[in-house]
């Protein structure tokens, strides 16, 4: 699954979410064209390469012709535009929520319904082309999922329509609040600073989970905000790439027995695997009074730790089971289907960083070809891992 994390070390708003989407690789035109859409006139979007400290990135600016009138939108007009529009579906959905949001975060900071809202500095053009922009740049990207750091709290005040404001913000902090977003103080000059706008805010509260995904990185972008600051970068960074999946848990379950026919125990042994263990086998051990016995190991996932523990409970003699954590490294594994001098087999491929770097012939269609072609098991082996060896260090497709 492609994703987004939203690294805020500096601060973050509406331009600059957009400018590190376009940095990353959004292809403007096509932001530009998606956005015309909207029932907006007299506006342009422009992406201007620049530099923040020593960070490098780009900053994304609306300008907006002076003579036309700004009207301070109610939330039922945004989304009468956002509906009005030729939008992918998606980004009208992801607009509408963000919009939503902002509505009901500045709905209880001012104690009215959400409806009777006035959008003011984010009901205008440069904000509207900021927050559904940076959707379109996102849909764009094949981001499916958006993920985002903690959030610098900023200082001092800031002048809006409504006068003077403490930052954060309060609809900045209503936002944050209700959705349970981590935030953190801020140092040197970002201490006296708006460092969190409300539209950055409502685009991660809206869209975003707070944490740090394993990524596997494809593209970085920075954003660059307006301001320059003295002893830190003023630039939003984005790391897009593919969601790495996490291994599941696993747990090793272990018993010792010494009173139990081997053949009931070589039944348990098959039950487990059929249960959907990763592995399962038998150890030679003492137990009391030197008594031979065996003991029986099980790795399994660790949603299947009740389940297996019942099953060795009714099945083998022990009383009780040992539970213990575990982690493992894992190589990827691929089956694939190669052509052979004595007809098609399967291999199992082994991988690291999605290249092959063992093969194995899979057993059942080896001793088919030995049956056929009245052949040691040996040698076909052999012949079948000899035709796979091309494979190594390729990356490979379903059928070799």
């Amino acid at each position: 699954m492609r994703i987004a994390y939203f690294d805020v070390f500096a601060g973050a708003s509406g331009d600059m979410v957009l400018g590190a989407l376009l940095d990353a690789g959004a292809p403007l035109e096509e932001v530009h064209a998606t956005l015309e859409t909207l029932p907006l006139v007299g506006w342009q979007l422009l992406a201007e390469p620049g530099q923040r400290g020593a960070v490098a990135g780009t900053r994304a600016r609306v300008v907006v012709d002076p003579t036309l009138p700004q009207p301070a939108r109610r939330l039922g007009e945004v989304l009468a535009l956002l509906e009005q529009s030729a939008l992918p579906p998606r980004v009208r959905r992801d607009a509408a929520a963000v919009f939503r949001l902002l509505a009901e975060a500045e709905g209880r900071v001012h104690r009215m319904p959400a409806a009777s809202v006035h959008f003011h500095e984010v009901g205008a053009v440069d904000s509207l082309v900021d927050i559904v922009g940076a959707i379109v740049a996102l849909d764009l990207l094949g981001v499916e999922q958006i993920f985002v750091s903690s959030l610098p709290l900023g200082g001092g005040t800031v002048t809006t329509e409504h006068g003077a404001l403490p930052v954060p913000a309060p609809a900045t902090v209503q936002l944050l609040a209700q959705v349970g977003a981590p935030v953190r103080a801020s140092e040197g000059s970002a201490a006296h600073q708006e460092m969190v706008t409300p539209t950055a805010a409502a685009l991660f509260a809206a869209l975003g989970t707070f944490q740090l995904p394993e990524i596997r990185l494809k593209a970085v972008g920075y954003g660059l905000g307006a301001r320059s600051l003295s002893d830190l970068p003023n630039a939003l960074r984005v790391l897009v790439g593919e969601q790495v999946a996490p291994a599941p848990a696993l747990v090793l379950l272990e018993t010792n027995i010494d009173d139990q026919p081997a053949e009931q125990l070589a039944y348990v042994l098959e039950r487990l695997l059929a249960a959907g263990a990763r592995d399962a086998w038998f150890t030679p051990i003492q137990m009391k009074k030197n008594r031979p016995a065996i003991q029986l190991s099980a790795i399994v996932n660790a949603s299947d730790e009740a389940m297996v523990a019942g099953l060795l409970l009714r099945e083998t003699t022990t009383l009780g089971v040992r539970v213990l954590p575990l982690r493992r490294h894992e190589a990827d594994r691929r089956q694939v289907e190669v052509e052979t001098p004595l007809g098609h087999a399967r291999l199992k491929l082994k991988l690291l960083a999605g290249k092959v770097v063992g093969v194995a012939p899979e057993f059942e269609d080896c001793r088919t070809l030995a049956e056929r072609h009245s052949l040691p098991l040996g040698e076909v082996y052999r012949i079948v891992a000899e035709a796979g060896r091309s494979l190594l260090g390729a990356v490979p497709s379903d059928r070799a």
